[in-house]
């Protein structure tokens, strides 16, 4: 699960083609039905627009979201930007704490500057658990605040089996969500285009033309 990424999101399809075919056999439904997300806890699939749900297995089941946590974490950025609280071309100075985060990131160092728009890039491209913590303290002043942040966000948008303790998805007990949940998230973010343009870009490079220079490569194999 944790692999599976913000794109995964970001691209509900209306599928009724699909649907329209498989009507024409009620046991062949059945069968896709069943094998849709068969290794899947959970799954959910919505029209963005509507918020309609073409298919559900489990939507309310309270699990582990992992990296699909940088959702909230990216719509809070999103709205910062466009009440004018923060400018894509801002640098942003990495703290202690940022940079020790591990798992997926960007290799940001203790003091390194970093734009937005280049933090950004590394959250939805590379999952960047350290570019995601940069972000967050930069809007909350703190990780903890951005936290609360997120968890107030939660409740505005309805999300009744959410519950967030950190900005990247780090394991934690009281870290969790549910695929509707997420889904109403996802259905949020992308009222915001510009985030399309970076969770649909397939490789990028960050700290271009220096010695640190670092290739970005979507682990979503649908955008490639």
């Amino acid at each position: 699960m944790k692999k599976i990424f913000l794109c995964l999101f970001f691209f509900f399809l209306t599928i009724s083609f699909c649907l329209a075919e498989e009507e024409n056999s009620p046991t062949n439904t059945t069968t896709n039905e069943n094998k849709f997300a068969e290794n899947a806890k959970s799954a959910i699939m919505i029209e963005a627009s509507t918020g309609t749900i073409l298919y559900e297995k489990n939507k309310d089941d309270k699990l582990p979201m992992a990296s699909m946590t940088k959702m909230m974490t990216l719509l809070l950025i999103m709205e910062e930007i466009e009440s004018e609280n923060l400018k894509w071309n801002e640098m942003i100075t990495t703290s202690e704490h940022a940079a020790s985060m591990g798992g997926s990131q960007i290799f940001l160092e203790v003091g390194e500057k970093m734009s937005v728009e280049d933090l950004v890039k590394g959250i939805c491209i590379a999952s960047g658990n350290d570019a995601s913590v940069a972000m967050a303290e930069r809007i909350g002043g703190t990780e903890e605040k951005f936290v609360s942040m997120m968890n107030k966000k939660a409740k505005e948008l309805g999300l009744s089996n959410t519950h967030f303790e950190n900005a990247c998805g780090l394991d934690s007990d009281n870290h969790y969500s549910s695929a509707n949940d997420m889904s109403i998230i996802a259905k949020e973010l992308v009222k915001h285009k510009k985030i399309l343009e970076f969770s649909g870009t397939y490789e990028d490079y960050l700290r271009k033309n220096t010695e640190k220079s670092f290739w970005l490569v979507n682990t979503n194999k649908v955008v490639y």
